[in-house]
């Protein structure tokens, strides 16, 4: 999953990228927060980094390999996991819902994180997945920077038919996307509404179910 190098030894640099970009991290939260499920569930991240997602989502538990980022999220009260997408370790059928948010580009195999999600959620559960569409204003900007950049140099940046493909051939069903961050990363000065479907906003999330 997450390549353990940059998100270790720069992980108060990453962290701190949400204050420095704090309406596109509250528009990626608000879209996010729009597609999940409602009531007293359990629900978990893969790749929570420094926890700042699932503390704004209210989100318990979760996992990360990078130590400097499971220490961030520990101290942010997060009950966090050093384990890899690939290899989730719960038992089958433990989620009501299972987020995964801008760590997909690090996976070592995309299919597979999604079977592990699909294992741990209960039947009729909601997976989650909020990521860079590849082909939009940011995607491209991120992918220019790749070569030059800590943290984009090892990533995969996947267009949004890509990921859902991916997502159903897992076993999911039911697609429903939405999408946010419509402008450059530095010229969004205000939260950002999410809209339906993809092919605008450059940071989609997409909404399936377990059968």
């Amino acid at each position: 999953m997450l390549r353990r190098s940059p998100f270790e030894s720069h992980a108060e640099l990453y962290d701190s990228w949400y204050d420095k970009y704090p309406f596109v991290f509250q528009s990626e939260v608000a879209a996010l927060k729009a597609a999940m499920p409602v009531g007293i569930l359990r629900g978990m991240e893969v790749g929570l980094g420094s926890g700042r997602i699932s503390v704004a989502l209210g989100i318990k538990e979760g996992v990360e390999p990078a130590l400097e980022m499971r220490r961030m999220a520990l101290e942010r009260g997060i009950e966090v996991l050093d384990a890899r997408a690939e290899y989730l370790p719960y038992k089958d059928l433990q989620f009501d819902f299972v987020l995964m948010s801008t760590c997909i580009s690090y996976f070592s195999n995309l299919q597979q994180a999604f079977g592990e999600a699909h294992r741990v959620l209960k039947r009729g559960g909601t997976l989650i997945v909020g990521f860079i569409d590849k082909n939009s204003i940011i995607g491209q900007e991120y992918e220019a920077k790749r070569q030059t950049s800590l943290f984009y140099k090892d990533a995969v940046f996947y267009t949004a038919e890509k990921v859902a493909d991916e997502i159903k051939n897992a076993g999911f069903s039911n697609p429903e996307f939405s999408q946010t961050l419509f402008e450059k990363v530095n010229e969004i000065n205000a939260l950002e509404h999410a809209l339906p479907g993809y092919g605008k906003g450059s940071y989609v999330v997409i909404r399936a179910f377990k059968k």
